[in-house]
């Protein structure tokens, strides 16, 4: 699998230790930065992961921040991209079984290094159920539709 990296200098540590993880279990990871723990706004970097999962050439993403919390909100500003803030393996799972997320948020601040590799383990080993879920999904797609054209 393709997967974009990407955090501030709040979960630097944690965003490298993660995309060693996923290399070392066999995915390509694309790390969008930053490169060091010195300060830098965090938006456009989750927003450029958001970006190449939505539009491609990544599979799904994974933002890092202090708590993970912006980190999400600037991905999901993305149209299409679903962004879920897991604190445990159980919020991973739901994250992709019902909301078909495509974007892992975590926070170095919240989760030590052996919860958020078991976050990253269970989300990335669990697929979308479909089935109830896909006319939700359809919802969440009309709302931004309808927010991108105006009529929300």
């Amino acid at each position: 699998m393709r997967i974009a990296v990407a955090s501030d200098h709040a979960g630097f540590r944690l965003k490298q230790l993660v995309a060693e993880h996923l290399r070392e279990a066999g995915h390509e990871v694309e790390d969008l930065g930053t490169d060091s723990e010195s300060p830098v706004d965090y938006p456009p970097y989750c927003a450029a992961a958001a970006r190449r999962v939505v539009r491609g050439p990544a599979d799904m993403g994974v933002v890092v921040g202090g708590s993970g919390q912006g980190e999400a909100i600037a991905a999901n500003k993305v149209r299409g991209a679903r962004a879920a803030l897991c604190h445990d393996e159980t919020t991973a799972r739901l994250a992709r079984q019902h909301n078909d997320a495509n974007l892992l948020s975590l926070g170095q601040r919240v989760v030590g290094a052996d919860l958020a590799l078991a976050i990253v383990d269970a989300f990335f080993a669990t697929a979308f159920e479909g089935g109830r879920h896909v006319p939700r999904l359809a919802e969440i797609t009309a709302i931004e539709d309808e927010e991108a054209a105006g009529t929300g």
